[in-house]
């Protein structure tokens, strides 16, 4: 199918809902994206018809473990990971995180090295520090470009050592924008023996990743970044998924994907994911494997997101007093189109505020990310105005934006 921005908007309820104010922009994308029909539908039907639990010998338990079954072939081929088991789920990427980094620091010794960087999300920074503290293990914090606001890949380079056991990094910054070149870092550690540890929430919205091609240990992101709900998911390594020792109770299965999955899962949720996925897929061919049709339909979604790159981009170069922090241009490669500005007439917090009054959605702060809010000096001035989009934003819905920013500005 020809990509169709129109056929796509019209999935998506929260577009053409009369409970939402008239001319509403959702330039919030980067918080967590709007869902389409599909995949509330997914859920709703799980719920209503087949909502049981495992091993019961009847129909609906059958269903619920197909469910199951479904969502990890659907993440496995989404990140193109070498077997559906290597798919772990669980409540999002910070519960995910703080599981897995207990696992994976038993083996850790004191003098042993962790790496971090301040251009993460502290989703990838608190658990690994509090892990090294109770280890007796070394951190150390790979300091912010401060050219593109995101990851300094020699900085991170020159921390490596012999006693270096894992590097935590953002596969993009969540704050900028900023895709991470993850190659070089992942083939340095692989040359000390150390793990690599992505967190991708931020870039799976915008990239298809290959979780085989990188060769990296780990990549955790969450559903509700890209059209579903809210689930979290971790790619686990074959030589990991077996050989850690996870938290869980004596009963709970003890091999596959399921010893990292405490309790039970959300499977409405994990419905909602495989729906969220053939959404993704549905500018591919028919005839081709999912695989290939993501592959073709992220080529369309590239494509989109780089003439609205542009045009905001085109749009912000008209403004005085504002400064984007980042990457200042529109290649793709390089960025998502996620933009941290600030402003000299205004906070962040002032102008998302006045903007969201004019029921358009932006958000202010660090987002979770304060290191990058503190190395570009906003700290005292509430952060950065984060104005994210999505596929299924617009051009007009860019213009829109860049009008009522101008007058804003304009009495100020």
């Amino acid at each position: 199918m020809p990509f169709d921005l129109n056929a796509l908007r019209a999935q998506f309820p929260a577009l053409v809902s009369r409970k939402i104010p008239k001319h509403t922009l959702f330039f919030d994308g980067p918080s967590g994206s709007k869902v389409p029909q599909r995949v509330v539908n997914a859920m709703v039907d799980y719920l209503e018809n087949f909502s049981a639990n495992f091993g019961g010998h009847f129909y609906c338990s059958a269903q619920t473990h197909d469910i199951v079954s479904h969502a990890r072939m659907a993440a496995a081929t989404l990140l193109n990971a070498p077997h559906s088991d290597n798919i772990v789920f669980g409540a999002n990427m910070t519960s995910l995180t703080f599981t897995l980094s207990r696992a994976i620091a038993q083996q850790w010794q004191p003098g042993d090295e962790v790496i971090v960087t301040q251009a993460d999300h502290y989703a990838n920074v608190s658990p690994w520090q509090q892990m090294a503290q109770e280890r007796g293990a070394t951190v150390h914090k790979a300091p912010l470009d401060l050219t593109t606001a995101g990851v300094d890949v020699a900085q991170i380079l020159s921390l490596i050592t012999p006693r270096t056991r894992l590097i935590a990094v953002t596969a993009a910054a969540n704050v900028t924008g900023t895709i991470t070149p993850l190659d070089e870092i992942i083939s340095a550690a692989k040359a000390v023996g150390a793990q690599v540890y992505v967190d991708a929430v931020h870039c799976v919205p915008h990239r298809l990743l290959d979780v085989t091609a990188l060769g990296c240990d780990y990549l955790v992101c969450s559903n509700y970044k890209f059209f579903g709900p809210h689930l979290g998911i971790a790619y686990i390594a074959n030589p990991w998924l077996e050989s850690l020792t996870p938290s869980r109770i004596s009963p709970a299965p003890n091999h596959g994907p399921s010893r990292f999955e405490m309790g039970t899962q959300s499977f409405e949720a994990l419905a909602g994911l495989s729906a969220s996925i053939d959404y993704l897929a549905q500018w591919g061919e028919s005839h081709v494997s999912l695989r290939k049709q993501l592959e073709q339909s992220f080529d369309c979604y590239a494509t989109h997101e780089a003439k609205l790159t542009c045009h905001f981009l085109e749009r912000l170069a008209a403004l005085d007093g504002v400064t984007l922090y980042g990457i200042k241009d529109s290649n793709m490669a390089r960025r998502t189109p996620t933009f941290a500005l600030s402003f000299d007439s205004c906070n962040a917090s002032e102008l998302a505020s006045a903007l969201g009054q004019r029921q358009i959605c932006t958000g202010s702060g660090h987002f979770y990310a304060p290191d990058v809010i503190d190395v570009i000096g906003l700290s005292q001035k509430g952060g950065v105005l984060r104005i994210g989009c999505m596929h299924y934003n617009t051009l007009e819905e860019i213009s829109q934006l860049f009008d009522v920013l101008e007058l804003l500005l304009r009495t100020r």
